[in-house]
């Protein structure tokens, strides 16, 4: 699947994947809350679609409305607004010419076709799809590993989507070893509901302490 739509060096429209989980396990909990998981996470070809405009006066806009999510917590504003806090410190950057907040910007366009709230990762992957275009419209030149570790900032789920392949996935979501997988096709049902992953995770009769698995126990 070409992920790139359309690259006229000076705008880029792209596609963000879902994902499904093949299994879940949480194998334990940190101190600080987060929890322990192993999962074989592979990438769908049901996609949202993204637009960048870049602008040089370091306003970050999303142009398109996208009801019930606020801007302020939109992952994808917040993808976009990390990236230009870490433009300063891009490899290769001169101090003295370091890009900073008042130069780098962008119109945002989102257009939703993963239905939000089904566990489908539509917004960790708006969000990493977010990274990646602007890294490449800036010029920053952050490589796929330090924009992963970026990714880990904003969601669980983020990193992966940065890694752009079919994954076992183990820590909190930044332990990512990449998985040949049959190509198989997948009935996706989504009810008319929607499920909050932090939700989830809180409630009180989650299982917390599943034997943990080797990648060779996955089948």
């Amino acid at each position: 699947m070409d992920l790139v739509l359309s690259d006229d060096r000076t705008s880029l429209t792209t596609v963000a994947p879902a994902k499904l989980n093949l299994c879940l396990h949480v194998v334990g909990r940190r101190a600080d809350g987060y929890h322990l998981l192993q999962s074989v996470f592979v990438l769908l070809d049901l996609c949202d679609t993204l637009s960048f405009l870049p602008r040089n006066d370091g306003v970050i806009r999303r142009v398109s409305d996208l009801p019930g999510v606020n801007e302020e917590v939109d992952l994808v504003m917040r993808a976009a607004r990390l990236l230009q806090r870490e433009a300063g410190t891009a490899p290769g950057t001169d101090p003295r010419f370091a890009m900073s907040a008042e130069t780098l910007g962008a119109d945002i366009t989102i257009q939703k076709t993963i239905p939000m709230g089904a566990g489908l990762g539509g917004g960790s992957s708006d969000a990493a799809t977010t990274l990646l275009a602007l890294n490449q419209l800036w010029n920053l030149g952050f490589s796929r590993e330090q924009l992963c570790t970026m990714a880990l900032t904003l969601g669980a789920d983020v990193p992966f989507f940065v890694f752009g392949r079919d994954a076992f996935v183990e820590g909190v979501g930044e332990t990512l070893q990449a998985v040949e997988l049959p190509r198989w096709w997948y009935l996706v049902l989504t009810p008319p509901v929607q499920v909050a992953t932090r939700a989830v995770f809180a409630h009180p009769e989650l299982t917390r302490n599943t034997f943990p698995l080797k990648i060779s126990d996955f089948s």
